[in-house]
């Protein structure tokens, strides 16, 4: 097998683009063999696109159609475990979109299927793993550089979303239909990335503003307080209501901190870990020496297409995946945890009470507005 033969659920803003990149070469090792969408007008623009390809309403009936060795599921969050399981059923490697799901409970059953079928490939669409700065960035924390984490700052406002955006789907922003807003639509990427880096807290403390800058009925503004069990402390403050916005991460250790900003990663290397000049020095208020300096990266940042080539490269030679999907739930259960603090009206340890969890966001369901659907599909190039 030369390429892989692939399906993709949902060609509406992400799935389309998956199809263009494709169809423009970036991704010698896949072809597009399948497509479903609900909507009328996108699967005439798959056909116009992909005049060879099979076409189908639903995803189920793509996957049941066979013929196809992956699929990628790019639809609305709540269906991502459903066909998921679906697939690694029929034998099909998987690529999920982000989130994961919308909730840690049906995320776990997408990963038992994982595990019944560990001979399949199973994917996530983190696409922000691959930004050479994070990825040093990485590096340097794996390798010990900044010592032992004291203190992490995320200021990710830069998701601007205007009305329309958010008018442009019946699903978009409510409960039943997407089952969050800014931490389950936008934030991903970053919720993952900061578990990535610092690894999951153990407390976290949130407040999510519900419809504070826009006509719907999830949060669009979010401060958290969080706790390690080392004893560091984060925050992390997110919105779509911000213009201009922006995207500042800050971590601090007993060894100095980085500071990535306008795709820059900025070293401030202390010459004496803190601790140690703390306790030893002589002096009441001579800070430690340090070195500030530019780090450089190999500048390669793939995105969506590196994620999709490492996993046909994974399917055709077993080579590493970007994000295996099982790791998902991981920035999945920040959020959610985000969510049920803000509910509650309390902080919250980790892992949540997952059931707790399913039961508030069945009753936000439950008075969930009802949205008239509408057929807008918006080219994501240059969003992310």
């Amino acid at each position: 097998m030369e390429k892989i033969r692939l399906g993709i659920i949902g060609v509406g803003n992400m799935g389309s683009a998956h199809i263009r990149n494709v169809l423009d070469g970036k991704c010698p090792e896949v072809e597009v063999c399948a497509f479903a969408d609900r909507r009328e007008s996108r699967r005439n623009w798959g056909k116009e696109q992909l005049p060879d390809a099979a076409v189908y309403t639903e995803g189920t009936d793509l996957i049941a159609g066979g013929n196809l060795d992956a699929v990628l599921i790019a639809t609305p969050h709540y269906q991502h475990p459903f066909l998921a399981r679906a697939a690694m059923e029929k034998g099909m490697h998987v690529m999920v979109e982000k989130p994961a799901g919308v909730y840690t409970l049906q995320v776990r059953d997408m990963i038992a299927a994982a595990e019944a079928h560990p001979d399949l490939s199973f994917a996530m669409m983190f696409n922000q793993r691959t930004n050479c700065v994070y990825r040093k960035l990485k590096e340097m924390l794996d390798h010990g550089e900044l010592g032992e984490l004291k203190r992490v700052s995320w200021l990710i406002t830069n998701w601007y979303r205007t009305q329309q955006y958010y008018d442009s789907g019946a699903w978009r922003a409510t409960w039943a239909g997407e089952g969050g807003g800014v931490l389950l639509n936008q934030c991903p990427h970053q919720l993952d990335l900061l578990q990535w880096l610092c690894g999951l807290p153990t407390k976290v403390h949130a407040f999510c503003h519900e419809g504070k800058w826009h006509d719907i009925e999830v949060e669009d503004d979010v401060t958290a307080y969080l706790e390690y069990e080392n004893g560091a402390t984060g925050v992390f403050i997110t919105t779509t209501g911000d213009a201009p916005g922006t995207n500042r991460l800050e971590i601090t250790g007993t060894k100095g901190k980085v500071v990535v900003e306008d795709d820059v990663l900025t070293f401030w290397r202390l010459k004496t870990d803190e601790r140690e000049w703390c306790k030893t020095c002589s002096e009441g208020f001579r800070m430690p020496e340090y070195e500030k300096s530019i780090v450089e990266t190999d500048g390669s940042s793939l995105q969506h297409v590196g994620v999709l080539n490492a996993f046909a490269a994974n399917i055709l030679r077993g080579e590493p995946l970007v994000a295996d999907a099982r790791e998902g739930i991981r920035g999945l259960m920040l959020s959610n945890a985000m969510h049920l603090s803000s509910w509650l009206g309390q902080a919250v340890t980790l892992p949540i009470d997952e059931q707790k969890f399913y039961e508030l966001l069945m009753e936000k369901c439950k008075s969930s507005r009802h949205k008239e659907e509408t057929d807008i599909t918006f080219n994501t190039e240059g969003s992310y």
